[in-house]
């Protein structure tokens, strides 16, 4: 099916909070916040926003994050929401609190693309393939994934938290839609794996101990473990795979931002 872009379209949410400011990332960049860590010149949480401000199958921004006196300071921002090119809403206690709430902001047929101001990396062209596939499919919430493989081929030695299924290895993206009012009931589930969303067999082992018994033998595919959490949540979920490295590199250590750091100076060299 062909979508037509002029007619569908996301509003994205950037969650832009600090779980806590007690951060090594945040101490070692001397910044106030973390979405204002410094990438290449430009404060990351602008690079997110620039890109989403590219994307076609994007309409309108909110920015969940930084706090209202973390935003004093940082001009740019300030200049964003007073010409309405973002609507900022402060940051609540954690990620899926903020997830909930800016949701809730929003009229309840309004789908929404939910991303992170730590992922600068992020493109226009990652956002429109992730939001067409997305907008096309008939489901209730989509999760963005990568193929580990294409991101360790792009930066060998790097970390990531792997989901290996019986039919491919992947990485999260930290891009998500949920495309119906039903599918905004996924935060509240959210909420209760959030401490856990670096260990995978805790999140599968909510499906269930068979379940976690097939993953940990790589015989659990990705599209049967989505149907079983769907079922769980009485909602329809679905991977978009997404053939973009960069879609899955985030911030979150000082080894990442040296990357990303890396990443950007090398392509500064490659245009001179």
């Amino acid at each position: 099916m062909q979508l037509d872009l002029e007619r569908f379209h996301l509003t994205a949410i950037v969650l832009a909070g600090d779980r806590t400011k007690k951060d090594s990332l945040i101490d070692h960049s001397g910044v106030a916040c973390k979405a204002l860590i410094d990438i290449d010149g430009t404060p990351m949480v602008h690079r997110v926003l620039a890109s989403l401000g590219e994307a076609k199958v994007v309409d309108n921004i909110v920015l969940a994050g930084p706090q209202a006196d973390e935003i004093e300071h940082e001009a740019g921002l300030q200049k964003m929401i007073a010409e309405g090119t973002i609507t900022w809403r402060a940051p609540d206690s954690s990620p899926s609190t903020s997830a909930f709430r800016s949701m809730q902001s929003l009229p309840r047929d309004t789908p929404v693309l939910m991303t992170t101001a730590d992922h600068p990396l992020l493109t226009p062209e990652i956002i429109d393939a992730f939001g067409r596939q997305s907008l096309a499919d008939d489901v209730d919430i989509t999760v963005g994934l990568a193929p580990h493989g294409i991101i360790t081929d792009a930066y060998p030695g790097i970390k990531k938290t792997v989901l290996r299924f019986s039919d491919g290895e992947f990485c999260g993206c930290n891009l998500f839609a949920f495309l119906t009012p039903e599918g905004r009931r996924a935060a509240s589930f959210w909420r209760k794996i959030e401490q856990q969303r670096k260990k995978p067999l805790v999140v599968i082992g909510l499906l269930g101990w068979w379940t976690v018994l097939r993953y940990r033998l790589g015989m659990l595919p990705l599209e049967e473990a989505l149907a079983k959490l769907g079922k769980r949540l009485g909602l329809r979920i679905r991977a978009v795979i997404l053939p973009y490295p960069n879609a899955a590199i985030d911030v979150d250590s000082i080894a990442d931002l040296k990357l990303v750091n890396g990443f950007f100076a090398a392509d500064s060299d490659a245009i001179d």
